[in-house]
């Protein structure tokens, strides 16, 4: 199993509010999840860092998805073969997965594979992950996804146990 996520520390909304996060959101459920399950772990790291401050991270959030761009992977993984199922994490920015997300996504072959996103979001819950992992995942079956409150991130733990009891990672 494979849990691969961006998250960006920095500047964040916050309640309506902004507050300097040291650890990202995303980042912050991811560490639970790993917590719980026996998976391998692989930090999406942007070639060119997202800036600290939010509403810089926002603007270029908004100029990258108007241009359907796809921004470089500093680390991309080589391969997915060896894994089934694929835990893919990312905050919800402007309703949907930073564009990041669909650069490692497309760079994969995850045929056969099995996918659960989680996120991160201020009031948009998975926003558009499950349509844009289904378009940018051929061949992969999508399942059952988890959107936790930023703001929520570090008490998150029950919900994502229970998460992961649903969908089967975690024993009953």
């Amino acid at each position: 199993m494979l849990l691969a996520y961006f998250s960006r520390a920095g500047e964040n909304y916050h309640y309506g509010g902004r507050r300097r996060l040291t650890i990202g959101n995303t980042e912050v459920v991811a560490q639970t999840i790993s917590r719980l399950i026996n998976c391998d772990v692989h930090r999406i790291e942007a070639a060119d860092p997202y800036p600290d401050g939010y509403s810089a991270t926002v603007e270029r959030n908004v100029r990258e998805q108007d241009a359907d761009a796809r921004p470089a992977v500093a680390n991309p993984l080589a391969s997915v073969e060896r894994y089934d199922t694929v835990l893919l994490g990312s905050p919800i920015w402007n309703v949907r997965a930073p564009m990041i997300m669909s650069t490692f996504t497309e760079s994969l072959a995850v045929t056969g594979k099995t996918i659960h996103p989680f996120t991160t979001h201020a009031m948009s819950g998975l926003g558009t992950t499950e349509r844009d992992y289904s378009a940018s995942c051929p061949g992969a079956t999508l399942r059952e996804g988890l959107a936790v409150r930023g703001e929520e991130a570090a008490d998150a733990g029950p919900a994502v146990e229970s998460w992961l009891r649903r969908i089967g990672l975690l024993p009953r």
